[in-house]
């Protein structure tokens, strides 16, 4: 008979970076707030594990937002979130965003030093000076925007009402940029194929989509912001920006419900009153925070076909697949830089398995692996219907995984010499590992606009079923670790705002 528990203000359903964030966030507000994860560990893919002496980070390994330089603005969020929830989280600064090495032998790491980084795309490209000069301006102009604005959400009136009272010039600027796409602002001062294939790639390392399809306003987040923020990496790995928010959550009285899985939220008369546990529970709240993808949440959650959401609405970005390696530290030369992306065929890079990433977070944080030794993490794009044909723990479905794990291997060679047969551990993911865990449709990477959707049709913090909101890379502004984090804090400043406790600017 399925029990009843007590009633809460709010409930978070998953304990990935955004609901984290909202949940410390409403509950430091004086808001009876609890966390149900599934799993016994929070943070979804921003998470930690180990193995035989190894640490690896589930997913995210490149951080913004920890910068403390007394920006009132939208980013260093962590840095505020961390100093307002009264949480040390140590960070080692990573001169280098990413070290990319790409067809016809062009190599190029995208540093800290935005000076530095200039010249040398103006050396490779000398045809280009100008224009190089010109698009990297206009990031740098949405940077100082964004950097000027409180984060908040844009669905509360009294916000916006603030923001434009106060930054009217900068609000006019930033609304008109939402509207501009960063690949076709590039192409207004560039025209080398070479350089705009650079440009693509800068914007598919992180949003998964060329750059004619990644707005304009994200690209100043993630290609400005590392030359004034920096990346920084948190000690102990990813999990520790999960660990962080959950230690700021407790220590104001919140709970951590793990090994609760939500197998439905319960609607009466259009509005969400709790959820189901899948042991039968019943858990009872004033409101609702999905941190699961608009399709788990609107397709699989809400038991109504009037709030489904058709999966044409978006693009469905692809699922992973994932290496874990221990290798002995003779196969990572000298000098070797934290993070890379691999392209070998222009024609191919945004296909599934066309781009490989490598982190090797080890050189930061020697904690992290055995002495002698390196953690390397290895991924590139995959979809779940590539695997559908085998079951899950099948011999099949083993082998192929082997496979796929030897593929990956030798095309590292070129970064790595040595790697295939300096491997002490070796752990792989597929898909199916990420919609295991993470409960997320396919695996996938989340819900992207189509080339030509304005960012702000992105959806919200609220959802056409009263009670119910969503935070996460189904909602603004997208996919990232610092893009959930600002829609945690975008959505917990809406709700507070609608329970009359509004919550101050961050600073």
């Amino acid at each position: 008979m399925p029990t009843q528990d007590e009633l809460l203000d709010i409930l978070v359903i998953g304990s990935g970076i955004g609901g984290l964030t909202a949940a410390a966030l409403l509950q430091q507000q004086g808001f009876r707030t609890a966390v149900f994860e599934k799993n016994r560990f929070p943070g979804g893919s921003c998470s930690s594990f180990s193995r035989s002496g190894y640490t690896f980070d589930a997913g995210a390994s490149v951080f913004y937002g920890f910068a403390e330089d007394g920006l009132s603005g939208t980013l260093n969020l962590h840095a505020k979130i961390f100093r307002k929830l009264g949480v040390s989280v140590p960070t080692v600064p990573d001169p280098v965003q990413i070290h990319y090495h790409l067809p016809g032998g062009f190599s190029l790491a995208a540093c800290y030093d935005r000076t530095l980084f200039l010249d040398r795309l103006q050396e490779a490209f000398p045809h280009e000076r100008e224009g190089i000069l010109k698009f990297y301006a206009e990031l740098e102009d949405v940077y100082d925007i964004l950097s000027s604005l409180p984060a908040g959400s844009l669905e509360d009136i009294g916000h916006l009402l603030r923001v434009c009272g106060s930054f009217p010039l900068k609000t006019g600027a930033l609304a008109l940029k939402t509207f501009q796409s960063m690949g076709k602002r590039a192409r207004r001062h560039i025209s080398d194929p070479a350089l705009l294939h650079f440009i693509d790639i800068e914007a598919y390392s992180w949003a998964l989509q060329d750059a004619v399809s990644t707005p304009l306003v994200n690209a100043g987040i993630c290609l400005a912001d590392r030359h004034h923020g920096g990346i920084n990496y948190p000690l102990g790995g990813s999990g520790a920006i999960a660990g962080g928010l959950v230690e700021g959550f407790e220590r104001c009285g919140g709970e951590m419900r793990y090994g609760r899985e939500v197998s439905e939220i319960l609607v009466d008369n259009g509005s969400a009153t709790g959820v189901r546990l899948s042991d039968g529970s019943l858990i009872r709240a004033r409101a609702v925070v999905s941190n699961a993808t608009i399709w788990d949440t609107f397709n699989h959650l809400v038991d109504d076909d009037r709030y489904r959401i058709p999966m044409d609405r978006f693009i469905e970005a692809p699922s992973w697949f994932q290496l874990y390696l221990g290798v002995d530290a003779s196969v990572v030369p000298e000098g070797l830089n934290v993070h890379h992306v691999l392209v070998d065929d222009w024609s191919r890079f945004s296909d599934s398995g066309g781009t490989i990433y490598c982190s090797i977070p080890s050189l930061l944080d020697p904690s992290l692996a055995p002495s002698g030794r390196h953690s390397v993490h290895a991924f590139v794009t995959d979809r779940a219907d590539d695997w559908a044909q085998w079951e899950r723990g099948s011999d099949e479905y083993r082998a192929r995984k082997d496979v796929r794990t030897r593929e990956l291997l030798q095309r590292l060679e070129s970064l790595m010499p040595g790697i295939s047969r300096g491997c002490e551990l070796t752990l792989s993911a597929t898909p199916f590992t990420h919609q295991r865990y993470l409960n997320r449709h396919n695996g996938s990477y989340g819900p992207l606009l189509r080339p030509g959707q304005n960012i702000l049709t992105k959806p919200q913090n609220a959802t056409p079923v009263r009670n119910l909101y969503l935070t996460g890379d189904s909602t603004f502004p997208g996919q990232g670790v610092i893009a959930v984090t600002y829609s945690g804090v975008s959505c917990a400043s809406f709700i507070a705002a609608k329970f009359r406790r509004p919550i101050q600017p961050l600073g």
